[in-house]
């Protein structure tokens, strides 16, 4: 059995990333997101960036410069029209750290997707007779997601380097 695995992973190597590859992504769906609004974008969408310490703002250096290099960000020109902006805080655990958008705003604003995953008991049912499960978790699974073009201009985030805007579905939405 060991074998086996060895064998399909090493045979479907490009399938898996790491910390230090490119992400993969989802073929055949992009992620898109609706507003429950029906008039231009309230000004409460246009957020200034947050404050942060000088090391809080040399980790955000780090992780958007990652992001970019990963594709999943990109820096927004001064010649683009900007009407929702979303502040980000860097979040610490011990010595790791993490970006976070702060899209709770955004969110009040946005149209449920009811059900974008596979609901846990359609799961269940067609594992039933398994023998055997196995699972495998996509490496920074909403990355794996790419937005269509209405969703990248409602998804821009803040800082103090300036306005950056997603290419790929950030967490948080």
């Amino acid at each position: 059995m060991i074998h086996e695995l060895i064998h399909v992973l090493y045979t479907y190597n490009n399938a898996f990333a790491s910390d230090n590859e490119p992400l993969g992504a989802i073929k055949g769906h992009e992620g898109d997101i609706s507003l429950n609004i029906d008039r231009l974008y309230p000004p409460v969408l246009r957020r200034p960036a947050y404050l942060a310490s000088p090391k809080a703002r040399e980790s955000l250096k780090k992780h958007i410069q990652v992001l970019i290099q990963f594709g999943v960000l990109r820096k927004v020109g001064y010649n683009e029209e900007v009407e929702v902006t979303t502040p980000v805080i860097i979040s610490w655990n011990n010595d790791k750290s993490r970006m976070v958008g702060d899209f709770r705003v955004l969110n009040t604003y946005t149209a449920p997707d009811r059900y974008p995953i596979p609901r846990i008991k359609e799961t269940l049912t067609q594992l039933s007779k398994a023998k055997y499960i196995r699972s495998m978790d996509a490496l920074k699974g909403f990355h794996q997601n790419f937005l269509i073009p209405k969703a990248k201009k409602l998804l821009r985030i803040i800082t103090h380097c300036g306005i950056y805007g997603y290419l790929r579905m950030p967490f948080g939405i």
